[in-house]
Protein backbone atom coordinates (compact mmCIF):
# COMPACT_ATOMS: atom_id res chain seq x y z
CA UNK A 1 0.00 0.00 0.00
CA UNK A 2 1.35 3.33 -1.23
CA UNK A 3 3.19 5.19 1.88
CA UNK A 4 2.90 2.54 4.29
CA UNK A 5 6.18 1.33 5.36
CA UNK A 6 5.77 -1.61 7.49
CA UNK A 7 9.45 -2.30 7.51
CA UNK A 8 9.88 1.12 9.29
CA UNK A 9 7.06 0.29 12.11
CA UNK A 10 8.68 -3.17 13.77
CA UNK A 11 9.00 -2.09 17.08
CA UNK A 12 7.83 0.97 17.11
CA UNK A 13 5.42 0.58 20.21
CA UNK A 14 7.96 -1.34 22.17
CA UNK A 15 7.74 1.35 24.78
CA UNK A 16 4.14 1.83 25.03
CA UNK A 17 2.23 -0.96 27.32
CA UNK A 18 -1.08 -2.41 25.63
CA UNK A 19 -3.28 -1.25 27.58
CA UNK A 20 -6.25 -2.11 25.61
CA UNK A 21 -7.25 1.71 25.10
CA UNK A 22 -4.53 2.32 22.26
CA UNK A 23 -3.56 -0.16 19.02
CA UNK A 24 0.29 0.00 18.67
CA UNK A 25 2.38 -1.35 15.81
CA UNK A 26 5.28 -4.45 15.69
CA UNK A 27 3.24 -6.38 18.19
CA UNK A 28 2.18 -9.63 16.07
CA UNK A 29 -0.75 -9.85 18.49
CA UNK A 30 -2.22 -6.95 17.82
CA UNK A 31 -1.73 -7.41 13.72
CA UNK A 32 -5.19 -7.36 13.10
CA UNK A 33 -6.37 -4.20 15.11
CA UNK A 34 -3.12 -2.30 13.55
CA UNK A 35 -4.42 -2.79 10.05
CA UNK A 36 -7.96 -2.35 10.94
CA UNK A 37 -6.62 0.72 11.78
CA UNK A 38 -3.72 1.18 9.32
CA UNK A 39 -6.59 0.62 6.57
CA UNK A 40 -8.70 4.08 7.15
CA UNK A 41 -5.42 6.32 7.44
CA UNK A 42 -4.54 4.99 4.10
CA UNK A 43 -7.66 5.92 3.01
CA UNK A 44 -7.16 9.49 3.98
CA UNK A 45 -3.69 10.14 2.24
CA UNK A 46 -5.58 11.95 -0.43
CA UNK A 47 -7.32 14.44 1.76
CA UNK A 48 -4.50 15.33 3.69
CA UNK A 49 -1.96 15.59 0.77
CA UNK A 50 -0.09 19.50 1.13
CA UNK A 51 -2.28 20.31 3.65
CA UNK A 52 -1.98 21.41 7.32
CA UNK A 53 -3.15 18.81 9.57
CA UNK A 54 -4.57 18.42 12.92
CA UNK A 55 -4.67 14.36 14.56
CA UNK A 56 -6.70 14.78 17.41
CA UNK A 57 -5.48 12.05 19.92
CA UNK A 58 -2.76 11.01 17.46
CA UNK A 59 -1.88 7.77 20.24
CA UNK A 60 1.11 5.76 19.89
CA UNK A 61 1.61 8.51 16.50
CA UNK A 62 2.24 5.58 13.49
CA UNK A 63 -0.61 7.02 11.73
CA UNK A 64 0.41 10.68 12.29
CA UNK A 65 3.49 9.94 10.90
CA UNK A 66 2.20 8.23 7.95
CA UNK A 67 0.22 11.53 7.23
CA UNK A 68 2.86 13.55 7.41
CA UNK A 69 4.18 11.58 4.21
CA UNK A 70 2.05 13.34 2.44
CA UNK A 71 1.04 16.76 4.42
CA UNK A 72 2.52 20.03 4.66
CA UNK A 73 2.34 19.75 8.14
CA UNK A 74 0.87 17.77 10.99
CA UNK A 75 0.28 18.83 14.48
CA UNK A 76 -0.34 15.27 16.99
CA UNK A 77 -2.51 16.23 19.86
CA UNK A 78 -3.01 13.63 22.70
CA UNK A 79 -4.18 14.12 26.25
CA UNK A 80 -1.64 10.74 27.77
CA UNK A 81 1.74 12.25 28.68
CA UNK A 82 3.72 9.45 28.38
CA UNK A 83 2.30 8.29 24.97
CA UNK A 84 2.65 12.12 23.41
CA UNK A 85 6.19 12.03 24.93
CA UNK A 86 6.87 8.63 23.25
CA UNK A 87 5.37 9.88 19.76
CA UNK A 88 7.50 12.75 19.61
CA UNK A 89 10.06 10.96 19.98
CA UNK A 90 9.31 8.53 17.47
CA UNK A 91 7.78 10.72 15.05
CA UNK A 92 10.15 13.85 14.73
CA UNK A 93 8.59 14.80 11.30
CA UNK A 94 5.39 15.14 13.51
CA UNK A 95 4.60 18.31 15.92
CA UNK A 96 3.45 16.45 18.71
CA UNK A 97 1.81 18.12 22.30
CA UNK A 98 -0.30 17.04 25.04
CA UNK A 99 -3.88 18.60 25.31
CA UNK A 100 -7.21 18.06 25.90
CA UNK A 101 -10.00 17.26 22.68
CA UNK A 102 -12.62 19.34 24.17
CA UNK A 103 -10.13 23.06 24.47
CA UNK A 104 -8.20 22.43 21.21
CA UNK A 105 -4.78 24.58 21.79
CA UNK A 106 -4.95 25.88 18.49
CA UNK A 107 -6.31 29.33 17.20
CA UNK A 108 -9.74 29.82 15.32
CA UNK A 109 -9.18 28.36 11.30
CA UNK A 110 -5.46 27.15 11.80
CA UNK A 111 -5.49 23.62 9.88
CA UNK A 112 -7.05 22.25 6.81
CA UNK A 113 -7.81 18.89 8.28
CA UNK A 114 -8.78 17.21 11.35
CA UNK A 115 -8.13 13.56 11.29
CA UNK A 116 -9.59 11.75 14.56
CA UNK A 117 -9.77 8.20 14.26
CA UNK A 118 -10.67 5.76 17.22
CA UNK A 119 -11.14 8.54 19.42
CA UNK A 120 -14.46 9.95 20.03
CA UNK A 121 -15.19 6.87 21.84
CA UNK A 122 -13.49 7.44 24.67
CA UNK A 123 -14.80 11.67 25.06
CA UNK A 124 -17.48 12.20 27.70
CA UNK A 125 -18.12 15.60 25.85
CA UNK A 126 -18.56 14.27 22.14
CA UNK A 127 -20.79 17.30 20.99
CA UNK A 128 -18.36 19.56 22.45
CA UNK A 129 -15.26 18.50 20.54
CA UNK A 130 -16.50 18.23 17.43
CA UNK A 131 -17.25 22.03 17.75
CA UNK A 132 -13.48 22.36 18.40
CA UNK A 133 -12.62 20.68 15.34
CA UNK A 134 -15.42 22.89 13.48
CA UNK A 135 -13.73 25.85 15.72
CA UNK A 136 -9.63 25.12 14.16
CA UNK A 137 -11.30 24.69 10.45
CA UNK A 138 -10.52 27.03 7.91
CA UNK A 139 -13.27 27.21 5.69
CA UNK A 140 -13.57 24.41 3.41
CA UNK A 141 -11.43 22.41 5.69
CA UNK A 142 -11.99 18.30 6.19
CA UNK A 143 -12.71 16.20 9.08
CA UNK A 144 -12.35 12.70 9.21
CA UNK A 145 -14.10 10.75 11.97
CA UNK A 146 -13.82 6.87 12.85
CA UNK A 147 -15.08 4.94 15.54
CA UNK A 148 -16.20 1.56 16.31
CA UNK A 149 -20.44 0.76 15.39
CA UNK A 150 -22.01 0.88 18.46
CA UNK A 151 -24.44 -2.08 16.44
CA UNK A 152 -21.54 -4.65 15.78
CA UNK A 153 -19.13 -3.72 18.69
CA UNK A 154 -21.24 -3.88 21.23
CA UNK A 155 -24.68 -5.85 20.11
CA UNK A 156 -27.41 -5.51 22.23
CA UNK A 157 -26.13 -3.47 24.80
CA UNK A 158 -26.74 0.73 25.89
CA UNK A 159 -23.59 0.68 27.37
CA UNK A 160 -20.21 -0.08 25.99
CA UNK A 161 -18.11 -3.32 26.40
CA UNK A 162 -14.98 -1.86 26.34
CA UNK A 163 -14.51 -0.05 29.45
CA UNK A 164 -12.64 2.35 28.03
CA UNK A 165 -15.22 3.94 25.71
CA UNK A 166 -17.52 6.25 27.43
CA UNK A 167 -20.52 6.48 24.54
CA UNK A 168 -20.40 4.32 21.19
CA UNK A 169 -22.20 5.09 17.86
CA UNK A 170 -24.24 3.67 15.30
CA UNK A 171 -23.56 5.21 11.66
CA UNK A 172 -26.90 7.16 12.01
CA UNK A 173 -25.75 9.02 15.34
CA UNK A 174 -22.33 9.59 14.02
CA UNK A 175 -24.12 11.34 11.20
CA UNK A 176 -26.37 13.15 13.48
CA UNK A 177 -23.32 14.13 15.40
CA UNK A 178 -21.08 15.68 13.08
CA UNK A 179 -24.00 17.59 11.45
CA UNK A 180 -25.44 19.13 14.53
CA UNK A 181 -21.67 20.32 15.31
CA UNK A 182 -22.24 22.46 11.97
CA UNK A 183 -20.63 20.56 9.20
CA UNK A 184 -21.57 20.26 5.75
CA UNK A 185 -21.46 17.63 2.87
CA UNK A 186 -21.54 14.31 5.73
CA UNK A 187 -20.71 11.14 4.49
CA UNK A 188 -20.47 8.09 6.56
CA UNK A 189 -18.56 4.57 5.37
CA UNK A 190 -17.98 1.48 6.50
CA UNK A 191 -15.25 -0.85 7.18
CA UNK A 192 -15.82 -4.52 6.08
CA UNK A 193 -13.70 -7.44 6.25
CA UNK A 194 -12.92 -8.50 2.44
CA UNK A 195 -12.84 -11.65 1.08
CA UNK A 196 -9.99 -13.21 2.60
CA UNK A 197 -10.79 -11.96 6.33
CA UNK A 198 -14.04 -13.59 5.86
CA UNK A 199 -12.83 -16.85 5.15
CA UNK A 200 -11.02 -16.48 8.01
CA UNK A 201 -13.56 -15.35 10.00
CA UNK A 202 -15.20 -19.35 8.85
CA UNK A 203 -11.78 -21.01 9.83
CA UNK A 204 -12.43 -19.72 13.32
CA UNK A 205 -15.52 -20.53 14.40
CA UNK A 206 -17.49 -17.93 12.46
CA UNK A 207 -15.30 -14.68 13.67
CA UNK A 208 -11.82 -14.25 13.83
CA UNK A 209 -12.50 -10.70 16.31
CA UNK A 210 -14.58 -13.64 19.05
CA UNK A 211 -11.75 -15.91 18.53
CA UNK A 212 -8.93 -13.35 19.51
CA UNK A 213 -10.91 -12.03 21.94
CA UNK A 214 -11.35 -15.21 24.03
CA UNK A 215 -7.65 -15.73 23.88
CA UNK A 216 -7.45 -12.30 26.11
CA UNK A 217 -10.38 -13.41 28.53
CA UNK A 218 -8.85 -16.45 29.02
CA UNK A 219 -5.32 -18.33 29.87
CA UNK A 220 -3.68 -15.68 27.34
CA UNK A 221 -2.47 -18.83 25.38
CA UNK A 222 -2.35 -17.87 21.47
CA UNK A 223 -3.61 -21.27 19.11
CA UNK A 224 -0.74 -21.52 16.56
CA UNK A 225 -3.16 -21.51 13.83
CA UNK A 226 -4.69 -18.13 14.98
CA UNK A 227 -1.91 -16.16 15.67
CA UNK A 228 -0.39 -17.06 12.05
CA UNK A 229 -3.60 -15.91 10.62
CA UNK A 230 -4.16 -12.75 12.95
CA UNK A 231 0.24 -12.09 11.87
CA UNK A 232 -0.84 -12.41 8.35
CA UNK A 233 -3.52 -9.59 8.12
CA UNK A 234 -3.04 -6.82 5.89
CA UNK A 235 -4.44 -3.42 5.59
CA UNK A 236 -5.60 -4.74 1.82
CA UNK A 237 -7.80 -7.42 3.55
CA UNK A 238 -10.53 -4.58 4.33
CA UNK A 239 -13.01 -3.10 2.57
CA UNK A 240 -14.13 0.30 3.30
CA UNK A 241 -17.44 1.44 1.56
CA UNK A 242 -20.64 3.34 1.83
CA UNK A 243 -23.77 1.51 2.32
CA UNK A 244 -24.73 -1.58 4.60
CA UNK A 245 -23.70 0.67 7.41
CA UNK A 246 -25.14 -0.94 10.40
CA UNK A 247 -23.52 -4.30 9.10
CA UNK A 248 -20.02 -2.39 9.40
CA UNK A 249 -17.26 -3.32 11.99
CA UNK A 250 -16.02 0.83 12.57
CA UNK A 251 -17.52 4.34 10.65
CA UNK A 252 -16.16 6.71 8.98
CA UNK A 253 -17.18 10.35 8.68
CA UNK A 254 -15.81 12.34 6.21
CA UNK A 255 -17.82 16.08 6.29
CA UNK A 256 -16.48 19.67 5.69
CA UNK A 257 -16.65 22.95 7.64
CA UNK A 258 -18.60 25.56 5.51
Amino acid sequence: MPGVRSDERTGAGATLPLTGERTVPGITEENYWFRRHEVVYAALLPRCRDAVVLEAGCGEGYGADLLAGVARAVVGLDYDAPTAAHAARRYPRVHVARANLVALPLPDAAVDAVVSLQVIEHLWEQERFLRECRRVLRPGGALAVSTPNRITFSPGRDTPLNPFHTRELSGAELAGLVRDAGFADVEVQGLHHGPRLRALDARHGGSLVDAQTAVVLGDGTWPADLLRDVASVTADDFVLRAGDLDASLDLLALARRP
